[in-house]
């Protein structure tokens, strides 16, 4: 009896440890399983914010080590020219840098000939504004400056590299934000819905226009340079005697001599009328008093 009693304990008790084994097992297992699904979610969380991020830049992963190697190849100038020159004919000088323009490649802003004074002497003048391409400016300065004799000449540079890019990058974010307002758009069911992606959409579609009419000048500004020339011819030398301002000069001395004089008896005509009014009644009263 008592030989069955102790089998039955011993094996009471090794059951009783392997359920207390398989428990532990079983909870081990289940905190690893806890971890791996929580590294899953970290994992999908990931690739999910990666899909975003992809979208958002429209697909594209760039390095910045090479945008900024883009960004200084790729320098936006706009390059201003102002010049002067002394020529025999301005006239003749207009015509020819109208001609040198053309060649070039590049046209006329604008152009103008007038007559300019010296004194009593008077001589041609003329103002051109060229646009040029870039690739030429060196080239058709050259050119203009060996027409005559270079008065003045300065050469201005202004860096919009800093605005095109960033106008650039803003116009791209717009242009997929229109791309995905008309995905939108085709999914929308609604009136309301429709015409709300409608009215951003053309919110949208005003900032592209804006942003790429900017763009355009830019490029325009950049692509062509602008020369300003002013040519003007030598003012002329003129030889004289003398005599000329000589009879000049007595003349105006003549005549300030008589202002002068016109301005003594404005002031000593009244003293004269004063005196002689006041002498005539001295001597009455006093012919009266002798009498």
């Amino acid at each position: 009896m008592r030989r069955t009693y102790g089998v039955f304990v011993l094996i009471l008790t090794l059951i009783i440890f392997g359920i207390l084994a398989s428990g532990c097992v079983s909870q081990e297992t289940g905190v690893r399983t806890q971890y791996a699904q929580y590294d899953d979610v970290d994992d999908g969380a990931a690739l999910k914010s990666q899909a975003y991020s992809l979208e958002d830049t429209g697909g594209i992963v760039s390095d910045s080590s090479d945008e900024m190697v883009e960004e200084s190849e790729l320098r936006k100038v706009i390059t201003t020219a102002d010049l002067a020159i002394e020529v025999n004919d301005a006239s003749a000088a207009v015509d020819e840098i109208i001609s040198i323009t053309q060649v070039a490649g590049g046209f006329v802003s604008s152009s103008s000939v007038y007559d300019n004074y010296y004194g009593e002497s008077t001589g041609k003048a003329g103002y051109v504004t060229i646009r040029i391409p870039q690739s030429g400016f060196t080239s058709v300065m050259d050119e203009i400056e060996a027409l005559g004799a270079v008065t003045s000449k300065s050469i201005s540079g202004r860096d919009v590299t800093e605005e095109y890019v960033d106008l650039s990058a803003r116009l791209g974010n717009l242009e997929r934000q229109e791309l995905r307002l008309l995905e939108i758009l085709n999914m929308t069911t609604t009136v309301d819905e429709v015409l709300d992606v409608e009215r951003e959409l053309g919110r949208i579609r005003g900032e592209i226009e804006s942003l790429t009419g900017r763009l355009n000048y830019l490029n325009d500004r950049v692509d062509l340079s602008t020369i300003n020339v002013r040519v003007s011819e030598p003012r002329p030398i003129t030889h004289s005697w003398g005599l000329r301002d000589a009879l000049s000069d007595s003349v105006n001395g003549f005549i300030s001599t008589v202002n002068a004089l016109i301005v003594l008896i404005g002031y000593v005509l009244p003293i004269l009328i004063f005196v002689t009014v006041s002498g005539g009644v001295i001597i009455f009263i006093r012919n009266r008093v002798r009498r």
